[in-house]
């Protein structure tokens, strides 16, 4: 490896920094954000023996030459792109005031409506709005064609809707870092599954592309009703989302994006003590992460329960029957009052490819306990 693709190793580090900064930027939104940002770099900087650390790791130059590009940050100039009034007024401004709002109107029959929000239900931040509520977001969406191989959205570019798809395929693709000529395939979006929030959510440019696989018909939701209606009450679940995954081990690999993904896909469940959550011997279609509580596994063993795993916080259980494609090998009772969280089998096999290989090795652990 020569000292250009090392010294590209270092920077990948420093945009890692970046990027998770810009992340929590947006979704916190604080008034200075200068202050916030200088504090937020004084938390997590790295020390001179951090950074000698990376040096000796990658066997890069130590001379200043080598990190020039990364340390001095260019200068402002007189033709700076300025993000556009619209987004900083609706953070800093008066047109962010929920009184203001005069909720769109796009007629629709009876049907579409019934099937808007049929597909509204199955995405996460639409199932905690009242009727009132819901029948406003359903008002207000917009029917949308696209043809095959035509773009959505591009990475990059500002966000005024978000995107539920009604029917079709579409192909999700971001380029994970600056160097990065092509885009990587991510995942595949299909009817009821929804893209596009991050921007509206956070005031961010759009953070990956989306392309039609084939003609699709969705239903795009403005940023003036996701802000007035949806937005706060979203914040507020991914959050709660956001921190159960961060107890997750498992899930420590992945971005930040990813994890948003994630979190869009989940749904919670509260259990009381003694409750069985799954059975042995049933076929499994759910993946479970424990949120709070305590839980047993056991299984049937000449008529007599034999206890095989205990899980906590942050552990997570169900991988098996997706993974192996096999009914449920053990029983798993919560000891405790419990929350869990949990992805459906296609949310499981779509959100979860970052750790596919990290699960299968897992599985690998307990695999003598599958039966033949």
């Amino acid at each position: 490896m020569n000292n250009k693709e090392k010294l590209a190793k270092y920077k990948e580090k420093v945009n890692q920094v970046i990027q998770k900064m810009v992340y929590e930027l947006f979704k916190h939104q604080p008034d200075n954000y200068v202050d916030w940002m200088i504090e937020y770099l004084q938390l997590t900087r790295l020390s001179k023996h951090s950074r000698e650390s990376l040096i000796v790791e990658y066997n890069v130059s130590s001379d200043e030459e080598a990190f020039e590009d990364i340390d001095q940050l260019p200068q402002p100039s007189g033709n700076t792109k300025v993000f556009r009034s619209s987004v900083s007024a609706e953070v800093f401004g008066i047109h962010n005031k929920k009184e203001n709002f005069q909720p769109r109107v796009i007629q629709k029959t009876e049907e579409q409506k019934k099937q808007i929000q049929e597909k509204l239900m199955k995405v996460f931040m639409f199932q905690a709005l009242g009727e009132n509520e819901k029948k406003i977001v359903v008002d207000a969406m917009e029917e949308k064609h696209f043809g095959q191989n035509e773009w959505v959205i591009k990475q990059g570019d500002d966000g005024n809707e978000l995107y539920i798809v009604f029917s079709g395929e579409l192909n999700c693709y971001r380029k994970m870092n600056s160097q990065d000529t092509e885009p990587k395939f991510l995942k595949e979006y299909s009817a009821g599954d929804m893209f596009g929030e991050l921007a509206l959510l956070y005031n961010a440019p759009r953070a990956a592309s989306i392309q039609a696989k084939n003609d699709a018909v969705l239903f795009a939701l403005d940023r003036s009703t996701f802000n007035n209606i949806v937005k706060d009450a979203t914040i507020k679940k991914r959050e709660q989302y956001e921190e159960v995954l961060s107890k997750v081990e498992l899930l420590q690999s992945m971005d930040a994006y990813e994890k948003t993904q994630v979190c869009d896909g989940l749904k919670e469940a509260n259990y009381s003590a003694g409750e069985i959550i799954i059975r042995e011997g049933e076929e499994g279609d759910k993946f479970y992460m424990v949120a709070e509580g305590n839980l047993i596994a056991y299984r049937e063993v000449d008529g007599q329960q034999e206890e095989v795993l205990r899980y906590k916080t942050g552990d997570y259980f169900g991988e098996l029957a997706l993974i192996h494609k096999v009914p449920r090998q053990a029983t798993v009772k919560a000891e405790t009052d419990c929350n869990v969280v949990y992805l459906d089998n296609n949310s499981f096999i779509r959100l979860l490819g970052p750790v596919a290989n990290i699960l299968k090795r897992n599985a690998e652990a307990y695999k003598k306990f599958i039966k033949n």
